[in-house]
């Protein structure tokens, strides 16, 4: 199959002229022959916009390392690594590869690292493996909390037996693509925008950098990102009552939603991982986990902006939730919502540390949390165990057992739908990268993490959306 990509269609994309777009160029060459036009632009414009998902990816780690190398400095090393760094926990070791733990290691050799674990869904990321739970002393690490800062889930549990939602398959379709959207860079118009208390959140006047975002911030909020986030109605099935959530044995219809701080946090991350890097010397193999005391002016600078960005994910969720909610005429029985790629200041052993979780779901005891599996596969409502371990952490999803890349070279458009019709689910939006196949089995990630979560109930997707732009925000 002969391509029709050239220079100009990556530009298009947003690469510029130079040796990032050659190299782009020479990968589409070698390796993608036989994958449709649209596919392979949809996956290199994700590479260009998030390239720290694709650092796993063995067909594109080097042109995503390029990205993210030629967007911060490098640095030259003076902080000494520790020789004999603490042990971390493993859990599903069977399912994690090596270069998540390699970098996990080199994280506990930090000075300012006190405990780690690494979580079964891991993977190699930038910096601080997704999946991975690092606790420093007094310290933050910009990257080790990750690109999308307070990437969260959030599910909606309505009075609406199960039996309802089918045969309105129209309905919640018609609803699910008015009151959504999705995509980098993707607003709403001026009458379409959401109104929220956190636009009035003092922390925007903080610094003149945050207040130059107050208008990004405004014009996505409620919009959800792109790549694997997720709008999606399902059925979640408590096998039993749960006293604490006042929710009684039986098939509810639900709304479960997965994005995070979009543009404006992506904008706060590479600010301060560039100030980091500045500021902390590591030597190279650790020079992307650089980080900022928190008794310093640039620490504090970042704790305000990363909560702020938290709080703003959260907000972009409940704009999505209530408009949903009442397009359907729902009540609300119970309302759960977790994040990660965050940073919290926890209690561990006698002492007060900075817990960063990316790509971690908080597990302290009694937490209510959502892992979610696939598009076709079910997701979790859980309840957290307190394992000191885990650092009080468990999954944040499945995780991917194949590449991007791998997934649109052996994954078909017809594997897709049969896949779709055999679990009954309506899918609007996303690419073959996206599909379920490309998942670790959920079931077998559970069940390494038995000691860290308690399962209270069972979320089944019936109707996804996703973007379906090629943007990715993780």
């Amino acid at each position: 199959m002969k391509h029709n990509i050239t220079g100009k269609t990556l530009i298009a994309l947003g690469y510029t002229e130079g040796k990032i777009l050659g190299l782009a160029l020479d990968i589409l060459k070698e390796n993608f022959k036989d994958v449709e036009d649209n596919e392979v632009q949809m996956l290199l414009k994700k590479v260009k916009d998030y390239p720290e998902s694709f650092l796993d990816d063995k067909v594109l780690s080097e042109l995503a390392t390029a990205i993210i190398e030629e967007a911060n400095p490098k640095s030259n090393g003076t902080i000494e690594l520790v020789e004999n760094a603490k042990d971390y926990t493993i859990f599903g070791e069977d399912y994690i590869e090596e270069g998540a733990r390699n970098q996990m290691d080199i994280a506990m050799k930090l000075p300012v690292s006190i405990a780690g674990a690494l979580m079964p869904d891991a993977h190699q990321g930038y910096g601080l493996p997704i999946g991975g739970v690092l606790a420093t002393r007094n310290a933050i690490i910009p990257y080790g909390v990750g690109v999308d800062i307070g990437c969260r889930m959030a599910l909606s549990i309505f009075d609406i037996p199960e039996k309802y939602y089918f045969g309105k398959d129209a309905m919640y379709k018609r609803e699910l693509i008015a009151f959504t959207k999705f995509g980098a860079g993707k607003e709403f118009r001026n009458l379409e925008r959401a109104d929220h208390e956190v636009l009035e959140n003092e922390a925007f006047n903080s610094t003149p950098f945050l207040k130059n975002l107050h208008g990004k911030a405004w014009a996505q909020l409620g919009t959800s990102g792109g790549g694997n986030h997720f709008v999606e109605w399902g059925i979640i099935d408590f096998a039993e009552r749960d006293e604490i959530l006042n929710i009684d044995k039986g098939r509810y219809v639900a709304l479960l939603t997965h994005s995070g701080s979009r543009g404006f946090g992506a904008t706060i991350a590479g600010h301060y991982t560039k100030l980091a890097k500045d500021i902390c010397k590591l030597p190279k193999e650790a020079l992307n986990l650089a980080y900022l005391d928190l008794n310093s002016a640039e620490g504090q600078e970042y704790w305000i902006a990363m909560n702020l960005a938290g709080d703003y994910a959260s907000a972009c969720h409940e704009v999505i939730h209530k408009r949903l909610t009442k397009a359907i005429g729902a009540k609300v029985l119970a309302k759960v919502e977790n994040h990660h790629n965050f940073a919290w200041k926890e209690m561990l052993n006698g002492e007060e540390v900075i817990v960063h979780r990316k790509g971690a779901t908080p597990a302290g005891k009694g937490v209510m949390g959502i892992i979610p599996g696939s598009m076709t596969a079910p997701g979790f409502l859980v309840r957290g165990k307190g394992e000191t371990s885990a650092i009080n952490s468990a999954s944040h999803g499945a995780g991917r057992q194949m590449s991007r890349t791998k997934a649109i070279q052996s994954i078909t458009k017809s594997d897709m739908k049969a896949i779709l019709k055999d679990h009954n689910v309506t899918l609007i939006g996303a690419g073959l990268d996206e599909a379920p196949m490309a998942y670790k089995d959920i079931n077998k990630v559970m069940s390494a993490q038995t000691e860290l979560v308690d399962v209270i109930a069972k979320f089944e997707p019936k109707m996804v959306r996703m973007a379906d732009d090629g943007s990715r925000e993780d």
